[in-house]
């Protein structure tokens, strides 16, 4: 069996079952048993892992890009098929946004890093500073249900690039998909030179198993992408961590904006993978004056206003106690709407719903996961629309992400100067633009939110979080040489 399969079920029902029937059944230590049995399944994965990432840390950059380039050629091809997989196993989603998201992190991590960068030392010889790249060792990497195989994908290939290997730990929900997924990337890997055993995934995983190994002193590193319990977790095992937090995207819309395009990108935004990725604008802020203009240019790229009675069913439907329902996760218009007997047209991607105030009793200024975005219309220029994101952001979503629209260098200005997040992306739809896709930002599926999101890393993450640098540092004095240092690391 492959080393990904390592992990059995332990302590299933139906063992349990057969055990209580059994006479002189001892419950304590039928406990231990299982407790033992997942430990010896930890210590397993972990020796197969910690081998790995030792033979991985001796390889040089020829053989690193060789593995690189077939594994995300490899998860490119298969992006689609994982696409389709995704969707049937959770329901979440839809398989064209899937299908690019799974490229863009495949192929497209691949082509935005310089794997030289995480390999080799660089020498500074005016400062005589010798920096020498080391990988991080073992990292664990929980992942979500809602955007999986992109999260293999991402987390695979941006290890390999820093010589990490890798435990995945799927969400249940997901289970399939990402076991397969990973599995086939592995036999790729390893096919290509890779160190046996640098990617395996829990096949089973169960939480308390998962804070045991976020705990364990083997992890080097944990790559914590999920909700808040999970990232927490990650923060407070005693490990270094990397981890994302929530988000709650204004798009503010100014006066002076290309207001089709702005109306299309919102909507693009909102709707992509029926607005899943935590970069997905949540609620337009838009200037009286251009507001009417607006709505018809959201409306021309396929959002929907919902209005009258049927406002007030889908809210109802949606916002159950004013919180989200959690069987609108990743649903489409389309679904959304037959649940409360309304035919939203085909072509619709959002259904955008106008708000009259921004605040915690109304669930439409906050995150949303499924495709509904809020429309609100303001007055006052760019400091009010800093005042209302502001708003957004202290109820969730500090240090995440934000979105203008605007053609005035003093809207961008101001606006980005005034926020507590980490990336705005300025005339382009949040979903990409954050993401690094249609913008020069680092593309990722993870998005650190730094200090003011009570994260570590404020960054789009990559390889650079995956390794750690020993920097090799001179006296300052002209008459101490480096020698011909540049030919002693060479030989390496």
């Amino acid at each position: 069996m492959h080393a990904l399969g390592v992990y059995r079920q332990i302590g299933n029902v139906s063992k349990l079952y057969d055990q209580l029937h059994l006479d002189g059944f001892n419950l304590e230590k039928f406990i231990m048993s299982v407790e033992q049995d997942v430990q010896q399944t930890i210590d397993q994965l972990y020796d197969v892992a910690e081998k790995a990432a030792d033979e991985f840390s001796s390889l040089n950059l020829e053989q690193v890009e060789k593995i690189v380039k077939a594994v995300a050629e490899a998860a490119a091809e298969k992006a689609e098929f994982y696409a389709e997989w995704t969707v049937r196993e959770t329901g979440y989603g839809n398989v064209p946004a899937k299908t690019a998201k799974n490229q863009a992190t495949s192929i497209g991590l691949r082509n935005t890093y310089n794997i030289a960068d995480f390999v080799e030392p660089t020498i500074d010889f005016d400062k005589k500073i010798i920096t020498i790249p080391k990988p991080a060792g073992v990292v664990l990497a929980p992942m979500p249900c809602t955007n999986p195989i992109m999260t293999v994908n991402f987390k695979i290939v941006a290890n390999l690039i820093a010589r990490n290997s890798v435990i995945l730990c799927p969400h249940p929900a997901a289970k399939e998909c990402c076991t397969h997924a990973a599995n086939f990337l592995a036999d790729v890997a390893e096919a290509a030179g890779a160190p046996k055993g640098c990617i395996q995934i829990v096949q089973d995983p169960s939480i308390s198993m998962i804070n045991k190994m976020m705990q364990d002193p083997r992890t080097s590193l944990i790559m914590a992408t999920g909700g808040p319990a999970l990232v927490n977790a990650a923060y407070s095992s005693g490990n270094p961590a990397v981890g994302v937090g929530a988000a709650n995207v204004a798009a503010y819309v100014d006066a002076t904006a290309n207001i089709e395009k702005a109306g299309a990108d919102v909507v693009l935004g909102n709707g992509f993978d029926h607005s899943l990725p935590c970069t997905c604008e949540s609620v337009v802020l838009a200037e009286r004056a251009i507001a009417d203009e607006l709505k018809q240019a959201m409306i021309a790229g396929n959002g929907w206003f919902v209005e009258g009675e049927d406002k007030q069913k889908l809210r109802d439907f949606l916002f159950p106690g004013g919180v989200n329902n959690p069987a609108a996760l990743g649903k489409s218009p389309q679904w959304i709407g037959e649940q409360v007997g309304i035919t939203i047209p085909e072509n619709v991607q959002s259904i955008v719903m106008e708000i009259n105030h921004i605040g915690y009793d109304e669930p439409v200024s906050k995150e949303k996961l499924f495709p509904v975005l809020g429309f609100f219309v303001m007055e006052g220029g760019v400091d009010v629309a800093i005042k209302n994101t502001m708003a957004m952001l202290n109820m969730m979503g500090k240090g995440h992400s934000a979105v203008v629209h605007t053609t005035d260098p003093i809207v961008v200005a101001k606006y980005t100067a005034a926020l507590p997040v980490c990336r705005v992306a300025v005339n382009t739809p949040g979903i990409l633009g954050s993401a690094g896709l249609t913008t020069n930002l680092p593309e990722t599926a993870s998005l650190g939110t730094g200090f003011f999101g009570g994260s570590s890393v404020p960054e789009n993450i990559g390889p650079k979080h995956l390794v750690q640098y020993t920097r090799v540092a001179y006296d300052m004095d002209p008459s101490i040489q480096m020698g011909d240092i540049e030919a002693a690391l060479a030989k390496l």
